[in-house]
């Protein structure tokens, strides 16, 4: 089947459901693909790109793949502003550049992996205090370790509690992904927003007289409008505040679910840093990155019409069998080149290496030190969530 859809003719998924997405979306990506590399999808009125060449070349080639667009404005919606992540360059590297001397490797571990340390130990207390029968390494130890390790990097205000970092980002993601206009995400969405405004409020008049390491200062530093500094702060909350968390869930769930590999990383046979390259692929937490064509191509052999809502799927690259051997498989023994879990080209996460740091240095070395039978309650189901955003909203767990 195909469509005459602005200017298009590809094939066509009307059978694709998001709301089944949400609970699980990688059987409809292998139907996807099979269909091909470019498909339109009415349901959310995109064109998907499936496979791993492809997102791969997209992401290459911004001057045909804009990430700046005046249709596709969830995520301006969500935040208020049009924040890097939805710009071009040059507009998008100065912005990115300004934040790059927080995130940068050598200042993770200098600066921010001593406080990443103490923050797991704090929060593993918490976690191991509960007991064996109500402990859930989602709600009480990925969250609260992403959300202080984010306050600390954004250089919020230390009275900042972990709960609300938490819930600014959960709404903030939601009102991104908020393809189907729910009023009720919207509503808290602006909340959040309001609250998050309220503390900048304070902060930004006292960093410019204090300035300091944290990525508030850093976007200040080099003279941003005051409006990109907060839209860019929220775009913070929300990705830097869900994939670390997402990863520390979905490290532990992986591995509970692969006890082999999990004792091949404890015997020190396997290397964290490989497992967390592995689960980034298998269990995307970014599912979805929106495009909008910017000028009319041809791609794959299909005409793309400038103004073309494109949604490049991240999640089912990183599961193309032409990319990956047995890619629906977890092992961490895969080597790590060419997945795309934190995208590629001019937006790579800048947030990978402290998320890396935090995760694979210590939070998950130090959660299996302590709890070295750390296994998932099998009284208390898990239970995932989300195909733009996606991971773990409980995993409880016992010992």
């Amino acid at each position: 089947m195909t469509t005459a859809m602005t200017g298009l003719s590809v094939p066509v998924a009307d059978w694709f459901a998001p709301i089944e997405a949400m609970r699980d979306p990688y059987p409809q990506y292998e139907k996807l693909r099979a269909l091909g590399p470019v498909v339109y999808a009415p349901a959310v009125g995109r064109v998907f790109v499936t496979t791993n060449a492809a997102v791969s070349e997209a992401e290459h080639h911004p001057e045909v793949f804009s990430s700046y667009s005046e249709t596709n404005l969830t995520m301006m919606r969500a935040l208020g502003a049009r924040p890097m992540l939805r710009k071009d360059d040059p507009d998008h590297a100065a912005e990115r550049k300004a934040i790059n001397p927080t995130l940068r490797p050598k200042a993770i571990k200098n600066l921010w992996s001593p406080q990443f340390e103490d923050t797991v130990e704090h929060w593993l207390e918490h976690l191991v205090s509960l007991g064996p029968d109500h402990a859930d390494v989602n709600n009480d130890y990925a969250a609260p370790i992403a959300s202080q390790n984010l306050l600390d990097l954004l250089g919020f205000p230390a009275e900042v509690p972990v709960t609300d970092m938490a819930r600014w980002s959960i709404d903030f993601i939601a009102g991104t992904g908020n393809l189907l206009d729910d009023e009720e995400i919207w509503r808290r969405c602006d909340a959040s927003r309001q609250e998050v405004d309220d503390i900048l409020d304070e902060l930004l008049p006292y960093l410019r007289n204090n300035p300091d390491g944290s990525i508030t200062s850093h976007l200040l530093e080099v003279g941003l409008p005051e409006e990109s500094v907060r839209a860019n702060v929220k775009l913070s909350i929300s990705g830097g505040m869900n994939e670390p968390q997402h990863m520390i869930s979905n490290m532990v769930w992986a591995l509970s679910e692969h006890p082999e590999q999990r004792e091949m990383l404890l015997n020190g046979t396997a290397q964290w840093n490989a497992a967390f390259e592995e689960t980034a692929r298998w269990q995307s937490p970014i599912g979805m990155v929106p495009r909008e064509v910017a000028q009319d191509t041809e791609f794959y052999g299909f005409h793309l019409a400038q103004g073309t809502n494109v949604g490049l799927l991240l999640a089912s690259a990183n599961r193309d069998p032409a990319a990956f051997e047995k890619a629906d498989e977890f092992d961490i023994t895969r080597p790590s080149q060419g997945h795309l879990a934190f995208g590629s080209g001019v937006h790579l996460c800048a947030g990978r290496w402290a998320a890396k740091n935090a995760i694979a240095e210590h939070a998950l070395p130090r959660l299996y030190e302590r709890l070295p039978d750390l296994q998932l309650d099998p009284n208390r189901p898990p239970v995932w969530d989300g195909w733009v955003f996606r991971g773990l909203t409980t995993l409880p767990v016992t010992w």
